[in-house]
């Protein structure tokens, strides 16, 4: 399994970069990650986020952009704005999860 150095941190990440192991993740490597990829996170972020992490740790699988909006009652206009271009797998990368099932 591949690991990486975020800052100063070694984490255990798949072949695209995505934490293998849950409890790898915090809240400050999550605005590492973030800022790796161009977001500055806000309370809106978190809020995201941490609906992803409580989801992952119930069912065992990635939310998937429908389930967020669902569930979550998060608008999907909303995460395109938040998380633009590809939002559930930049949410997944950044709560430190693995990619959704059918994000390429």
């Amino acid at each position: 399994m591949p690991v990486a150095t975020i800052n100063d941190r070694v984490v255990n990440v798949d072949d695209e970069g995505f934490l293998t192991d849950y409890d790898d993740w915090d809240e400050d490597l999550a605005k590492v990650l973030a800022s790796q990829i161009g977001i500055a996170l806000t309370e809106d972020h978190w809020k995201a986020i941490h609906f992803l992490r409580r989801d992952y740790k119930e069912t065992g699988e990635t939310a998937t952009l429908r389930r967020v909006t669902t569930v979550a009652g998060i608008p999907t206009k909303d995460l395109f704005t938040l998380f633009p271009k590809k939002p559930a797998k930049k949410m997944a990368y950044i709560a430190g999860l693995p990619k959704p099932r059918g994000c390429v």
